[in-house]
């Protein structure tokens, strides 16, 4: 499957080029937010706290200290996408490390990567975030960190499966009776094509350390104040939820919104790098 088909199937994805559509759209929003966004997301005004949407100075309201939901929400887009992408960056790059030493050289270091592998798995995820969180500072990137290193067990698998597969490929096989290094034969011929199941599940990778993000800054224990993220928000919302509706409808729609996104993308990825599946209407 080449890079052009797979964008074309893509597209013809209706609900997968939608999804592709609003992650552009907030890659957009995250850039410009210093141009779109009205106010400074961390301006007080007291006098004008809680005001409800619907003004043409505050469209989504305040919130509790009076500063403007619509450029939190803003700005908050750009922690979240940042906390994703880093996050899922680290764990691809320690997966792909990991997953390719596996695949490659087989026998005892396969097994020793594979039971590390098990035994990470062993653990809940969010409790072992949780407990490293709990005893490190709360910051971004204590946050980035600790998301990317507690989730590279499914692309170490997903890699080493792959590689497992292409070892018996004739254009492997020509490279090695050539002498081709282990270092040539893995850069040049078994990660160009173990990259599409890889970029699949990293798309679908970034909606979960969103959420994670998201859980962890309304549990206090994410991104600090004053820093607007959308996990905080919806903190803040439910201390006001009887009075103040809109605290949490909004930050929760991006968080919605933003997964969902990401989900439909991947789904299409998915169905696009598939070489025995079809596009069908969607």
């Amino acid at each position: 499957m080449t890079f052009n088909a797979a964008i074309k199937k893509i597209i013809a994805n209706r609900l997968a080029f939608v999804g592709g559509l609003v992650v552009l759209a907030l890659f957009a929003v995250s850039w410009l937010a210093p141009v779109l966004a009205p106010y400074d997301p961390d301006q007080m005004t007291i006098k004008l706290r809680l005001k409800p949407p619907g003004t043409v100075d505050h469209p989504l309201g305040t919130d509790s200290m009076g500063r403007d939901v619509l450029s939190r929400l803003i700005w908050g887009s750009r922690i979240s996408l940042k906390v994703g992408f880093v996050a899922v960056g680290l764990a691809t790059l320690i997966g792909l490390a990991l997953g390719a030493v596996a695949g490659y050289r087989g026998g005892l270091i396969d097994s020793l990567i594979m039971r590390f592998c098990d035994l990470m798995l062993c653990f809940p995820s969010m409790f072992l975030i949780l407990a490293v969180i709990a005893i490190l500072e709360p910051s971004i990137w204590n946050v980035m960190v600790v998301i990317g290193l507690t989730s590279w067990m499914g692309v170490a698998r997903l890699v080493r499966a792959e590689f497992l597969s292409l070892m018996t490929r004739d254009f492997v096989l020509a490279a090695r009776a050539q002498g081709a290094s282990a270092f040539r034969i893995i850069w040049r011929h078994l990660l160009p094509n173990a990259m599409g199941p890889v970029l699949v599940t990293a798309t679908l990778g970034v909606a979960g350390a969103i959420l994670t993000e998201s859980s962890l800054s309304f549990l206090g224990l994410g991104v600090q104040p004053p820093t607007p993220t959308w996990g905080a928000m919806l903190t803040e919302g439910k201390d006001h939820l009887s009075r103040a509706w809109w605290l949490s409808l909004y930050p929760g729609l991006a968080i919605l919104t933003t997964v969902l996104s990401y989900n439909l993308l991947g789904e299409g990825l998915r169905e696009a790098f598939n070489p025995h599946s079809e596009t069908r209407p969607s």
